[in-house]
């Protein structure tokens, strides 16, 4: 068993979805209808209102783990600035001679990865990674950043939060009037996922593994102690990836008799159909930093359908979402069929399409490529 890292946010945006479904949470009031401890925020002098739904999206304006807004903001400015020169360096690439353009996309591909690991070392420079502090629960935790200021007005900038998907869990938490925790262990336990537990520290839990760095040397070493508790919903799990593939087909099956004109002989889904659609229906203003081509929806990266030009780069639909956390990194990658294969007056076989995830108890290790890769070539052999 391993830290899922922010695999976490899908499993409490499923969780999320399953208490809308049934009444209990709505995600377009202000949040302090649920949480009256969130104080009311200000952006620009003036009252904004934070919803259930910006938080799933990421689109709330509350901080990460990085507190100072300007730096914030000065590193969105250089990431815009960065995809600019690749996209010129592929136009002289096609100018080029091939000889020379296959070298000069090697290069750039070599950049491009250079540049991403960078980015996932520095981004483990935060201290907040590295909290000791146990939280008795997750009001308490709201504590780390509830006093701090927005560093967006909400719903117009997309900012990347962990701490966003804490508020949401007190929301959810007072929605269902139950702890978070035990909310989210009872779905696992409906959805057959019996390996997924909270990264807590007391407890014995067998076969959770070590977790391990580099050291500024290039040596493996073991990583520091920490407590999660700060962030359960957005990357405190502990989970097995047969756990995580039941959780992908779950979920694969619901979109996909969402997708159905005739569903007659089929079981229903772990969601409705309208919910599964929008849980997969990329956002407006959202942006994923593990696939540029992607929109985030609700807790969810999502790749759509789409070719520019004839014989050209085309690109697959496919959802995941990747997870970085004190020794582990890890995806979960879903790539449904292109399209849903139905015998004649058979039911049709659901889920169809690939479930790909990859968990590793090492820090900072880009895995969403590879995952990609992977569920391409099983799609392909599927077919022959």
């Amino acid at each position: 068993m391993m830290r899922i890292a922010s695999i976490s946010k899908p499993l409490t945006s499923a969780a999320a979805a399953r208490l809308r479904e049934e009444g209990k949470l709505d995600l377009d009031v202000p949040v302090q209808q649920y949480v009256p401890e969130f104080p009311q925020k200000q952006f620009d002098g003036q009252d904004v209102t934070i919803t259930p739904r910006m938080l799933l999206s990421h689109l709330s304006g509350i901080r990460h783990y990085e507190k100072d807004a300007k730096k914030v903001k000065e590193n969105k400015e250089k990431a815009k600035r960065l995809l600019k020169p690749q996209i010129k360096e592929r136009e002289d690439e096609k100018s080029s001679s091939e000889n020379k353009g296959k070298t000069t996309a090697t290069e750039q591909n070599s950049k491009s990865k250079d540049n991403a690991q960078t980015q996932r070392k520095k981004e483990f420079e935060q201290e907040e990674y590295y909290l000791k502090d146990n939280f008795e629960s997750v009001t308490q935790a709201l504590d780390l950043f509830k006093d701090d200021p927005l560093i967006f007005k909400p719903g117009t900038t997309f900012l990347y939060s962990t701490h966003a998907f804490t508020l949401l869990s007190a929301a959810m938490e007072r929605a269902a009037n139950q702890r978070f925790l035990d909310l989210m262990t009872n779905m696992f336990r409906e959805l057959g996922m019996l390996n997924t537990v909270p990264d807590e520290n007391d407890p014995i839990i067998y076969h959770r593994s070590r977790a391990y760095n580099f050291n500024k040397k290039g040596r493996v070493v073991n990583c520091p102690y920490v407590d999660n508790s700060y962030k359960w919903a957005g990357g405190g799990f502990l989970s097995t990836v047969g756990d995580l593939l039941l959780f992908g087909n779950a979920l694969l099956y619901s979109y996909q008799v969402a997708h159905l004109k005739d569903t007659q002989g089929l079981l229903p889904g772990f969601l409705k159909p309208s919910t599964a659609k929008e849980l997969w229906a990329p956002v407006d203003l959202t942006e994923a930093s593990w696939d540029k081509d992607g929109l985030y929806a609700q807790g969810w990266l999502v790749v759509e359908k789409a070719q520019k030009y004839g014989q050209c780069r085309k690109r697959r639909h496919y959802v995941s979402h990747t997870g970085g956390a004190v020794g582990a990194s890890s995806v979960l990658l879903v790539l449904p069929s292109v399209e849903i294969k139905q015998h004649l007056g058979q039911t049709s076989l659901l889920p169809q399409g690939v479930v790909v995830t990859i968990m590793t108890n090492m820090q900072s290790v880009g895995l969403n490529n590879t995952a990609l890769k992977i569920a391409h070539e099983f799609d392909k052999a599927r077919d022959l």
